[in-house]
Parts: C-alpha cells; sequence; structure tokens
C-alpha cells in the first residue's frame, strides 16, 4: 500500500541545523534501503503555482501566489505493509524535527494513495 505523508510547518528564523540535516539524509537512505520510500521533495513557493477550478461558468486557472504563505510544505510516498508502517516512518521523521531544531512546530498528514487495483473490477 502506498501512503502520502504531507508535512506542514511555520516557516522558521534561519536555516535548518545541520545536525539535522544529516539526520533527515540518514533516514532518507534507511528508507531508500528498506525499500519504502518512492518519492520525497518539498513545494516551491506559492509564486510559482497555478490553481486550477472547475465551477458553473466553467474552467479558471490563475497563477500564484494566492495568499502569503507563513508554512512550508514537503512530501513523501511511502509504499509499505500498513498504516501503522506509514505512521512509524512520519513519526521518525518528525522526532528528529523534535529533537533537533528546538522550537520547530509542525504536522504531518498520512494518507493512503489509492492504486490501479482499487478501481479495478471486483468479481
Amino acid at each position: 500500500m502506498r501512503y502520502l505523508v504531507i508535512l506542514k510547518a511555520a516557516q522558521p528564523d534561519g536555516p535548518p541545523p545541520a545536525e539535522l540535516m544529516e539526520a533527515i539524509a540518514k533516514l532518507g537512505m534507511d528508507a531508500t534501503n528498506a525499500g519504502v520510500m518512492l518519492d520525497m521533495g518539498g513545494l516551491a513557493p506559492a509564486m510559482n503555482s497555478v490553481r486550477i477550478a472547475v465551477d458553473a461558468g466553467g474552467l479558471s486557472v490563475v497563477d500564484g501566489p494566492f495568499a502569503e504563505a507563513k508554512e512550508l510544505i514537503s512530501y513523501v510516498v511511502y509504499d509499505v505493509r500498513s498504516k501503522e508502517e506509514a505512521v512509524e516512518w512520519a513519526g521518525r521523521f518528525m522526532r528528529l524535527h523534535r529533537d533537533l531544531w528546538q522550537g520547530w512546530e509542525g504536522e504531518a498528514e498520512v494518507s493512503r494513495v489509492f492504486g490501479p487495483e482499487d478501481f479495478a473490477p471486483q468479481g
């Protein structure tokens, strides 16, 4: 099962500590070596984004930025056996931030990603 973890964190003052970045790199290697991390990255600032909406009037396309962004958003995609395993990997990432970056605050949302098997005809 694939799970998408979306991390939202307040824009902190200053760069992250080097110790944290090293620990994140090690955790990423551990997840890659375990064969569970499929992809990871961070979103570019909203000024590089586009919003596409459908409503009764049709389709509209609006270039960003949409509002002043005060949070950073990153993501990771895991291929794991269970939701609990995805939560464990995400929790490890969050604990690194808590332990190595004083004052850091954020949250991670862990959601299952539907795959082709979820849309296959039953029968």
